[in-house]
């Protein structure tokens, strides 16, 4: 089915929207004091982001190519899966469903931020932190779990990763790179997931919140696309030798 720019657009939004609001969700879960689900890990957490990007994909992927990630945009645009005109306005929506996404989660867990008094473990909820902070190797970290990232969706799906099975080959591709290659920086891979939160969090009259750290902010932002842009361009490499 052809969709105008304008549905792209709303799908890209909703979709990081429910992207968001599922993936923090799944760390609000694990964080936050007197939850169902409180302490119950990395595994955990590397799975129920896995099946956030699944269960959005499947969601929006009749209406727009379910991105919902500016480093895939790029990449896509990079690989020539998408044009280069709408690789902006794709970045913009998805940084605002990010937000969107990050408040409804906010709202979820409302009663449960007021339980919960350490200032980092609430920023961890929204956003990601590295876990030795060195800004040369947590770049190196991100730059180089997105490329795998980016290589990976253009090898397996061919840049289509909306039909059939493929949103749950993309999630499990996901939780592969969380339980291997998160480790370091928690592994944002996209930079609206990390500044759409961040920016919630700063906006939010969040109980116990402290700093929003946008000292570290540019490197979930910066990493991502240089490795999205390399993934595009490995995977260009690779399809142009005969």
């Amino acid at each position: 089915m052809e969709t105008t720019v304008i549905q792209q657009l709303i799908g890209e939004f909703f979709g990081t929207l429910i992207l968001m609001y599922i993936g923090n969700g799944v760390n609000a879960g694990n964080t936050l004091k007197k939850t169902k689900s409180y302490n119950t890990g990395w595994l955990i957490v590397a799975i129920g982001w896995g099946l956030a990007v699944t269960m959005a994909v499947y969601s929006v992927g009749w209406l727009s190519p379910a991105h919902l990630n500016p480093a895939v945009t790029l990449g896509m645009a990079v690989a020539g899966h998408i044009e280069w005109a709408l690789v902006l306005p794709y970045i913009l929506v998805q940084v605002l469903g990010g937000i969107a996404g990050a408040t409804l989660m906010w709202l979820h867990y409302y009663p449960h931020f007021k339980e919960t008094e350490d200032p980092e473990a609430i920023l961890g909820v929204f956003s990601t932190a590295p876990a030795i902070r060195g800004n040369k190797w947590n770049l190196v970290s991100e730059t180089m779990a997105t490329g795998v990232l980016l290589y990976g969706l253009l090898a397996f799906t061919q840049g289509d990763f909306t039909e059939g099975l493929n949103p749950l080959v993309v999630g499990l591709l996901i939780v592969t790179i969380g339980l291997s290659l998160g480790g370091t920086t928690g592994y944002a891979i996209n930079p609206a997931r990390d500044l759409g939160p961040r920016i919630a969090h700063q906006l939010l009259p969040i109980a116990n919140k402290g700093d929003s750290d946008w000292k570290y902010a540019w490197i979930p932002i910066i990493g991502p696309l240089m490795g999205g842009t390399l993934g595009g361009l490995l995977f260009l490499f690779i399809t142009s030798v005969r």
